[in-house]
């Protein structure tokens, strides 16, 4: 995901990372939305989303070694027998959309219109999905007001441990 600094004013983060570039807050969303990385209450609502799901345990946010959180059981339980059947992903559309013109949850449909899952962020043509991952490789589609809808693909993010056949 980059660097975050915290630096004294009269540093300039550029010589302290050679070969960096200072971004502005939409390059982080994009960037963060091709990975596939959910951040705070819109990417992950409370009491809806589960740490799995959110692909928390990739990025060393949740412990399965300490501590007692709340959930931490059916967490614990979810990963050790390994099947979890949704996942964050990232996802491009098949067309640039204005902001908000995609409702937060709304569903994400398979060509015969079964549920494949739900919509959480996004901005222009890339977004972030909770998607059923026996359905990201079949045609998907949010439907919009107005009678319109946009397609969009899904795809594993390359950051993720490759699974191993046992």
């Amino acid at each position: 995901m980059g660097w975050r600094l915290i630096t004294n004013k009269e540093e300039n983060p550029l010589e302290i990372v050679p070969g960096s570039h200072i971004g502005n807050i939409s390059d982080y969303h994009r960037h963060r939305y091709k990975q596939g990385i959910a951040e705070g209450v819109k990417d992950i609502p409370p009491g809806v989303a589960l740490p799995l799901e959110s692909n928390l345990a990739y990025m060393n946010g949740i412990s399965f070694t300490k501590g007692c959180y709340i959930g931490q059981e059916l967490t614990a339980r979810t990963h050790h027998t390994g099947v979890i059947r949704k996942r964050l992903l990232p996802v491009q559309l098949s067309a640039p959309l204005p902001l908000g013109s995609i409702p937060e949850g709304a569903a994400i449909l398979t060509e015969s219109g079964k549920s494949a899952g739900k919509y959480r962020a996004g901005g222009d043509e890339l977004g972030i999905a909770l998607l059923r991952l026996a359905n990201i490789n079949e045609p998907l589609h949010i439907n919009l007001p107005g009678d319109t809808s946009v397609n969009l693909t899904a795809a594993i993010p390359n950051w993720w441990p490759k699974t191993t056949n046992k």
